[in-house]
C-alpha cells in the first residue's frame, strides 16, 4: 500500500518524474537522496548556534526549511519512479521504507540542538526522534501481524515535517526581529504530542483490526 499523496497527481509532478525517468534516475537512489537531505538539513540546523550575522542566521533557517521539503520530495519521486515509470526493484521495498528512519532522526534531533533557548529543547528533539520512528514500527507492525497498513495521523511523517517547516520560516522571523528562539521547540512539543496521539491512534484500528478478523 502507498502512501496517499496529493501531490502525485499534479502535472508537474508527473513531468518531473518523466523527467528524472528520461534521465536513468532510479528510485533506490532519489531515495538514497533523502538521507542526505536530511543530513544537510541538521548541518542547517546545528549551524545556527554560531555566532554569524542575521543574514546568514536567516539563511540557514530557510535552508533547513528546503532540505526538510527535498527530503519530502524525494519520498514522493521515488515512489512515482518506481510505480508509475516501472521501475520497481526487489530490493525497492528496503529503500523505500529505511531511508526515512535515519532521514527523521537526523531532521528532528537536528531541530532540537537549533539555537535551543532552553536546555531541555535537544532532549525534546531526541523524544521526537524516537516517537517518530514508533509511529513507524506501529504502521509496520500492524501489517505483519495481519491488519491493514495504515498511515494517518495526527503526526505522520508529512505533518512532522510540515511543523518542522513551519518552525524554521518563524525561527527566521525571530531571527529577523532579534526574538528568542522558541519557535522550534515549541514545534518540537507538538510534535511530540501529535505523535503520542499517532502511535495510540494506530494502534486501536490495528486492536480493531485483529478483533474484527478473529470474529467468528
Amino acid at each position: 500500500m502507498r502512501r496517499p499523496i496529493a501531490t502525485r497527481d499534479k502535472t508537474w509532478a508527473k513531468n518531473f518524474a518523466r523527467y528524472l525517468a528520461s534521465r536513468g534516475v532510479t528510485p533506490n537512489s532519489v531515495s538514497g537522496a533523502s538521507v542526505v537531505c536530511a543530513l544537510l538539513a541538521c548541518v542547517c540546523f546545528l549551524l545556527t548556534n554560531f555566532e554569524y550575522s542575521n543574514a546568514t542566521q536567516i539563511a540557514l533557517w530557510l535552508g533547513a526549511a528546503l532540505f526538510v521539503q527535498l527530503r519530502l520530495l524525494c519520498n514522493l519521486f521515488d515512489g512515482m519512479l518506481a510505480v508509475e515509470f516501472k521501475q520497481a526493484s526487489s530490493l525497492g521495498p528496503i529503500y523505500n521504507d529505511l531511508p526515512d528512519r535515519p532521514a527523521d532522526v537526523l531532521i528532528l534531533i537536528g531541530a532540537g540542538y537549533a539555537s535551543y533557548l532552553w536546555n531541555w529543547s535537544p532532549t525534546i528533539g531526541w523524544i521526537a526522534a524516537v516517537l517518530a520512528l514508533m509511529t513507524a514500527y506501529v504502521r509496520v507492525l500492524g501489517v505483519a501481524i495481519g491488519a491493514q497498513e495504515r498511515f494517518l495521523g495526527p503526526m505522520a511523517k508529512q505533518h512532522r515535517m510540515a511543523v518542522v517547516t513551519i518552525a524554521c520560516v518563524l525561527s527566521a522571523v525571530e531571527t529577523l526581529f532579534a526574538q528568542p528562539h522558541r519557535a522550534m521547540t515549541i514545534a518540537l512539543v507538538v510534535i511530540v504530542i501529535g505523535c503520542v496521539a499517532t502511535v495510540e491512534r494506530r494502534l486501536q484500528l490495528i486492536a480493531r483490526d485483529l478483533n474484527a478478523t478473529n470474529e467468528p
